[in-house]
């Protein structure tokens, strides 16, 4: 079951909002709309869910809804119509007890403008959220120790908001919407106000961040690059309606309307694809150091290639064997793949992109090895699906 799922989900500012919507039924637009009634539609029949550990970055233009939406999801704008479901429970539907235990359990959210206290400090901010929760002081301020360690901030405590970056006090905010553990994250426009390296910087201490805590995030931007960059999943917004769900490579390469495509027709894939969209799984494997080179031959001779990687019992790479090697191995009469196993071969982390695996590529003219964190094999890259990839998207960008 998905942690959050909207269904259907309306929210129309001003004058009759319900024959507001019921014009938009009828096909009018948002435009025809405000001019009719002067009312505005901000969200637009959305629907979509999110799954737990989740980074599902909503995003589109200024106006397009994206802010309205996710404050719809706990409630701080009423929707018109609809229905927000949270872990089982319709938040549409809650009084205002549940829907107070709802935000200080399970949700916490991020502002734009840090929303810091200028009159706490560093350690107060991020521990006023179990201070709402009536932890005792020693609990709260050990909880807001750790968690300002986690992002950064340690030795900061004691600081003044007035006396940090704009980066730091969004790593305030951040801390302190992490330090309850809140199942659901959702961040507004979080890094906007940022300078483009620090912006940069939070990005990727975000990424590393859901590594460790896995939470499930709801993200809203403006930026495509950040969204392609950071998103799980993306939903495209326009006029208040989602265009498009997808992958950051369904999004790119397979965009569903015009809009979108010409959305992303700037970006440069190279920067956004990754080593584990282009691989390819390994179609023969030797095991190391069980078979020899007449194996490894056989192997290479029925899938009609020339080199073959070599693994251990639990997948773990080992390094390659060539087939001038192996076949060199077999005449001289060896048993085994040791004298003739290359070990020095390049290797990359699934997540590695491709403008990162050009160099590797051209240094030799072996294929790339995709390994996890364990070193087992989880793919290969060749120049050529590479090229491949870029140009389904409509060619390599310079």
């Amino acid at each position: 079951m998905s942690l959050i799922e909207v269904n259907n989900l309306f929210k129309i500012f001003g004058k009759n909002p319900t024959k507001a919507q019921k014009m938009l039924a009828e096909g009018y637009s948002k435009d025809q709309i405000l001019s009719k009634l002067q009312a505005t539609v901000a969200v637009n029949d959305a629907s979509f869910t999110v799954e737990q550990g989740e980074l599902f970055v909503v995003m589109g233009l200024s106006g397009s809804g994206k802010s309205t939406l996710i404050r719809c999801l706990n409630r701080l704008i009423e929707p018109t119509s609809g229905r927000v479901i949270i872990d089982g429970a319709e938040v549409t539907k809650m009084d205002h007890n549940a829907l107070q235990d709802l935000r200080r359990q399970k949700i916490s959210m991020v502002f734009q403008g840090f929303a810091v206290f200028p009159h706490m400090t560093v350690l107060e901010n991020t521990a006023y959220g179990l201070k709402i929760r009536g932890l005792p002081l020693k609990e709260r301020n050990q909880k807001a120790y750790e968690t300002l360690e986690m992002v950064g901030l340690k030795g900061w405590e004691n600081y003044y908001p007035d006396q940090l970056s704009g980066g730091m006090k969004q790593r305030v905010g951040l801390a302190r919407a992490l330090a309850t553990e809140p199942d659901i994250l959702l961040m507004d426009e979080a890094f906007s106000a940022l300078d483009p390296l620090i912006r940069k910087e939070m990005q990727n201490e975000l990424i590393q961040l859901q590594n460790t805590v896995r939470r499930t995030i709801v993200f809203i931007t403006h930026d495509l690059d950040e969204a392609l960059k950071i998103g799980d999943r993306i939903a495209l917004m326009k006029d208040g309606a989602i265009v498009q769900i997808g992958t950051p490579e369904e999004i790119l390469m397979n965009p569903a309307s015009n809009y979108v495509e010409k959305f992303v027709e700037d970006v440069d894939r190279s920067r956004v694809l990754t080593a584990e969209m282009v691989m390819k799984k390994p179609i023969a494997v030797v095991t190391y150091p069980k078979d020899g080179p007449r194996v490894a031959l056989r192997c290479m001779r029925e899938n009609g290639i020339s080199s073959i990687f070599a693994v251990d019992n639990r997948f773990r790479l080992q390094g390659i064997v060539m087939a001038e090697d192996a076949l060199e191995a077999v005449e001289q009469n060896q048993k085994d793949l040791t004298q003739i196993l290359n070990r020095d071969i390049s290797t990359v982390k699934p997540d590695t992109i491709l403008k990162d695996l050009f160099s590797l590529l051209s240094q030799n003219n072996l294929p790339l090895a995709v390994v996890d964190n364990e070193n087992r094999l989880l793919g290969i890259i060749v120049r050529g699906s590479v090229m491949a990839k870029l140009a389904e998207g409509g060619g390599a960008d310079d």
